[in-house]
């Protein structure tokens, strides 16, 4: 008789995945193989502290030795600095077309002031050189470039087991706004391409940014093609998609807060800017902000209360 198989959802032996809201990505810990133990990306800042006792205890006293990141949005990146106080020997790799603007610390260029978001200052060591590897819980990961979200995201695979660590490139339901669009830069082609990569590496499991672990990949990747057929045929659809997830991201860090603070925020915040010049000048930036918050309102996202927006 054969032997039972392994469940489908099953990891590689020494990783675990810590998953975590919306906020802060999700975290990939590695044990120690003889390289020493591993995090891929480390949340939002606001999180910090609960990043590190995360670690702390699933390494058992353990040291991190090294800290990866697929891409350097505030959400993956956030604990950094918290990681690397806790830890000062930890080695810090990040994708190759944002090391000089880490070292120099460019939060313009990085895309914290842009955003409105807060990433604290910290160091990278070296790189994660797409087209080469990087071994993890004694397996080597690939390393494969996926522009599109971020134009300097990395994905890591591991053929063997057929794991794919995708950050914001493929969700099960979607994938991460395309900040590149929003400047006019363009990334719908990319998104394109890296969907294509995803589907060619053919992964039985997928670890995303955000959200459960998940095997369909197929009716993921259809999912995320027809979500970017949409906004490719109507690209102020992305530009309205994007404004919400910017603004509900500020309200789950702030939970709660007058909405003429949020109002303000938004006023203040370039890419909000950008998005109302570009897209929405028909109306005033008040009035938008306004039905920017009536529409996570009327989606469950939020609610309003006495001149509050409330994060749901």
């Amino acid at each position: 008789m054969a032997p039972d198989a392994a469940p489908l959802l099953a990891l590689p032996p020494g990783v675990s995945v810590l998953e975590r809201g919306w906020l802060s990505a999700n975290n990939i810990l590695f044990e120690d193989a003889g390289e020493g133990a591993a995090l891929v990306d480390s949340g939002y800042c606001a999180h910090a502290a609960q990043t590190v006792a995360l670690v702390e205890s699933s390494l058992d006293d353990a040291p991190l030795a090294r800290l990866l990141n697929t891409h350097l949005h505030s959400d993956h990146c956030g604990g950094n600095a918290a990681l690397q106080a806790r830890w000062p020997q930890v080695r810090t790799l990040v994708p190759p077309g944002h090391i000089a603007q880490v070292r120099a610390w460019d939060a313009e260029a990085l895309g914290y002031v842009p955003t409105g978001q807060e990433c604290p200052r910290f160091r990278a060591d070296g790189v994660l050189a797409p087209g080469g590897s990087v071994p993890l819980a004694g397996r080597p990961w690939q390393v494969h470039a996926a522009p599109g979200h971020d134009p300097h995201a990395v994905l890591l695979f591991e053929p063997v087991s057929g794991v794919l660590i995708a950050g914001d490139a493929l969700w099960e339901n979607g994938f991460g706004v395309v900040f590149p669009e929003l400047s006019g830069d363009g990334g719908f082609a990319e998104v394109a391409d890296t969907l294509d990569l995803i589907e060619t590496l053919a992964p039985r499991l997928v670890i995303p940014g955000h959200g459960g672990v998940f095997d369909d990949v197929p009716a993921a990747l259809a999912r995320a093609r027809q979500r970017l057929a949409a906004f490719v045929a109507e690209p102020r659809r992305h530009a309205r998609y994007a404004a919400k997830v910017l603004l509900k991201y500020k309200l789950l860090e702030w939970q709660r807060l007058p909405e003429a603070d949020a109002r303000a925020w938004l006023r203040a915040t370039p890419y909000m800017q950008l998005l109302h010049r570009t897209h929405f000048a028909q109306q005033t930036l008040d009035d938008w902000a306004h039905a920017l918050a009536q529409e996570l309102t009327d989606g469950g996202a939020a609610r309003r209360e006495d001149g509050w927006l409330i994060n749901v």
